[in-house]
């Protein structure tokens, strides 16, 4: 996989797993590895030590990767989940539009 209809910055919605219903904003995007991560969604632990001299340790929770296969992105115009399709303007620029309402994401 080296492109993604899902960008950084978009809102999806996740469709499948124990996260399912779960939406977020997405954080960051691995297109090598199909891969993203979404704000609030598929959190883990993570146990730190302190590296530094006065610095705490202890459990962090932050946010764990998802595949692109399990989220879909929310439309704005339509808020529901959709599949997203391309639409060449007439400026000659490629869009990406919703596949259910046809606004532009």
């Amino acid at each position: 996989m080296n492109t993604l209809k899902i960008k950084s910055g978009d809102t999806v919605a996740v469709i499948s797993g124990r996260e399912k219903g779960k939406k977020g904003k997405v954080l960051s995007v691995d297109p090598k590895a199909g891969m993203l991560v979404v704000e609030g969604v598929n959190m883990i632990s993570r146990h730190t030590k302190p590296r530094r001299q006065g610095e705490a340790g202890g459990i962090v929770k932050l946010e764990g990767r998802l595949r692109v296969s399990k989220v879909q992105v929310v439309c704005k115009g339509c808020k529901k989940p959709t599949r997203v399709g391309y639409q060449v303007l007439t400026d000659g620029t490629k869009e990406r539009v919703c596949k259910h309402c046809g606004d532009i994401l």
